[in-house]
């Protein structure tokens, strides 16, 4: 199970910078609540913008689990 991810947890992932992931969101219509990034707006952040390399293992394993 995943756990809830500052920002700057999500945007190192991708290797950029927090508040350029502010942005991409901003550009995206994605409004989250302040504080950490549940799990569940995690998945919506990496479906919108990929998957970040860093996750691409772990990702495929989650979306064969999505399916059953």
């Amino acid at each position: 199970m995943q756990k809830a991810k500052t920002r700057v947890e999500i945007a190192n992932e991708y290797g950029i910078h927090r508040k350029t992931l502010a942005r991409w969101l901003i550009k995206a219509n994605i409004v989250l609540p302040g504080g950490l990034v549940s799990p569940k707006n995690q998945k919506l952040i990496y479906r919108t913008f990929g998957y970040p390399k860093s996750l691409k293992k772990e990702s495929d394993q989650e979306i064969e689990e999505d399916d059953d």
